[in-house]
């Protein structure tokens, strides 16, 4: 596993541990669930030694913390996640999560299905953390729960999905509360390959870099350069899909000068190097 600067490889893991508990449903069970690509969702309650390493998901990932804490690797990175957090993954990039501590960590989740050609439920606008919205998520897949372990009444079914994945939706697609953050990343997003820098985005912004950092980790749960690295990712991964590019035209398409130093960003935050990725 990768630790502070420490860095290791990492194999796909499914571990459990003697007294965690979860509870599952499945596309394959349930075809409501197809109808919004949602693969499975579910309810854990983890104790040491869960783990769970996903190498390349084929969707997005939405995990809604209600007890305890746990650690996430999102953005190439460790972070704590405790009650109340929401945090999100995009598919095709690594991610993993582990409990922590003597205590029970609790949360809801919801693993989507969607290929290459459809816009992910967690894009290059989405926050990695978002500080509300976990509990009523939570409660939202609690309640499919109860009816599906009862009536299984298609139509109560149907609305409980429904919230789930709008409450979802909502934490993964939240800037109608900041217009002017939404007007910045849009901009950049179409022009990834220029020299961005704090500075340039902060006058884009028309505020201080500092106040630029401030909005970003509130509304993002990342800073500035994070998040436009995180799109440069996004679209760095889109390229080596659908293109035969070199990487090192995909390296300039996004910004990077140097090859070399894009595939080390791309593995970090991606989980392997680019050449290996487009064989996957």
């Amino acid at each position: 596993m990768r630790s502070g600067k420490e860095e290791m490889e990492f194999v796909e893991t499914t571990r459990d541990g003697p007294r965690s508990k979860r509870w599952v449903l499945e596309s394959g069970e349930c075809r409501e669930l197809a109808a919004h690509r949602i693969a499975r969702l579910g309810l854990d309650e983890a104790w040491m030694p869960y783990r769970r390493v996903r190498l390349q998901p084929a969707g997005s990932f939405v995990l809604a913390c209600t007890a305890g804490k746990g650690r996430v690797l999102l953005d190439g990175r460790w972070q704590r996640v405790g009650a109340g957090m929401v945090c999100m993954a995009p598919p095709r990039v690594l991610n993993a999560f582990h409990a922590e501590g003597a205590d029970v960590w609790r949360f809801a989740w919801l693993r989507y299905d969607e290929p290459a050609f459809v816009s992910p439920m967690v894009g290059a606008s989405s926050p990695v953390l978002a500080a509300e919205g976990a509990m009523e998520i939570a409660r939202a897949i609690d309640g499919l729960r109860t009816e599906w372990a009862g009536h299984r009444d298609p139509k109560l079914l149907h609305h409980w999905i429904e919230l789930a994945h709008g409450l979802a939706r909502r934490a993964a697609q939240p800037f109608e509360m900041e217009a002017r953050l939404w007007t910045l990343w849009t901009s950049v997003q179409q022009s990834l390959a220029e020299d961005w820098t704090l500075e340039t985005l902060a006058r884009a912004y028309h505020s201080s870099g500092e106040h630029l950092r401030r909005v970003c980790q509130r509304e993002l749960g990342r800073s500035p350069m994070q998040h436009l690295t995180y799109m440069r990712m996004q679209r760095a991964r889109q390229l080596l899909e659908t293109t035969s590019d070199k990487v090192e035209v995909v390296a300039g398409e996004v910004g990077y000068r140097d090859g070399l130093v894009f595939s080390r960003a791309f593995k970090r935050w991606v989980g392997c190097a680019p050449s290996e990725y487009r064989r996957r």
